[in-house]
């Protein structure tokens, strides 16, 4: 084999590479709950958020595949937590409320404190526990 079929393939396999790790990367990243950049406080009532406490919307809309697998982990958690309400927004329905708080990609979950505040923020499908985790200093 030549010395520029070896160049070749060796620049292919790091090219793969690279990608590998890229895509490993923002697999995992996906469905982590983040604490929450600094956004504007929403008026509970504007968004149907409780008053009383915490608050899980997510952002969904008839063609995004992964917002059922939020919608059933949400709905599971808030059994689990009857104080925690639970909002769904469809994006193509409410895109002004998508913008309020920089949603780009769908699903995305936001939990809110009982003043309107978000304080935790997903992309992708978070796991419950991760959402439990978020919720439950809330509740006190």
């Amino acid at each position: 084999m030549s010395s520029s079929w070896v160049a070749v393939v060796a620049v292919l396999v790091a090219a793969f590479g690279l990608a590998f790790l890229v895509s490993r990367l923002l697999t995992l990243r996906a469905g982590l709950i983040k604490g929450a950049a600094e956004y504007p406080r929403i008026d509970p009532g504007e968004l149907g958020l409780s008053r009383t406490g915490p608050t899980v919307l997510h952002f969904s809309a008839q063609w995004c595949g992964p917002c059922a697998g939020v919608r059933r982990v949400v709905d599971q958690v808030c059994a689990d937590l009857p104080a925690v309400a639970h909002v769904e927004i469809d994006l193509d329905a409410n895109p002004a409320a998508a913008r309020t708080l920089s949603v780009l990609s769908l699903p995305t979950t936001l939990i809110f404190d009982a003043d309107g505040q978000v304080r935790y923020r997903a992309s992708g499908v978070p796991t419950a526990a991760d959402l439990r985790s978020a919720l439950e200093p809330l509740l006190t």
